[in-house]
């Protein structure tokens, strides 16, 4: 454990764009064997799939609609598709300590009908990274959800 008390957990989901939901679903759900769970309503089309031990987590998510389009107004295709990669994480407000001493822009977000934190930030590559955290075990204020520090889904800030 680093001393600050920041700590990764392991990787907590990766979010794929799509242009047909169904499509996608069904891949998933079909060819690959993954089961659709419950995914909370963020506004937009979407779907969350897990493995299908009983209560396996979510380690897929998929998405449609705005936050799907790129700059141009399509969704990409390849491996462009993937928009972020997530990890699970302790010690919210000591990753936000060390975005701001490395001079890292970053994202907060409360995740719809959870106890979930998130931060997002961007890797030298442009690949956007999600640190999920279990805000009941967290101390200190929530995510600040102010203009210009809110997550927004589909909006770059790199």
């Amino acid at each position: 454990m680093a001393a600050d008390g920041a700590v990764v957990h392991g990787l907590f989901h990766i979010a794929i764009k799509t242009a047909d939901l169904a499509a996608t679903l069904r891949f998933y759900l079909q060819a690959i064997g993954l089961r659709e769970v419950a995914r909370p309503d963020f506004g937009y089309p979407g779907a969350w799939l897990a493995c299908p031990q009983p209560g396996g987590d979510a380690i897929v998510h998929v998405y449609a609609g705005g936050p799907a389009l790129d700059a141009s107004g399509l969704v990409p295709r390849g491996t462009a598709a993937v928009d972020h990669l997530s990890l699970s994480c302790s010690g919210y407000h000591a990753y936000r300590q060390r975005f701001a001493d490395q001079q890292l822009d970053w994202r907060e977000f409360l995740v719809p009908g959870t106890s979930l934190w998130q931060l997002f930030v961007y890797d030298p590559s442009g690949l956007q990274l999600e640190l999920t955290f279990e805000g009941l075990a967290e101390s200190g204020p929530p995510p600040d959800l102010s203009e210009g520090r809110r997550y927004v889904a589909g909006s770059s800030f790199f």
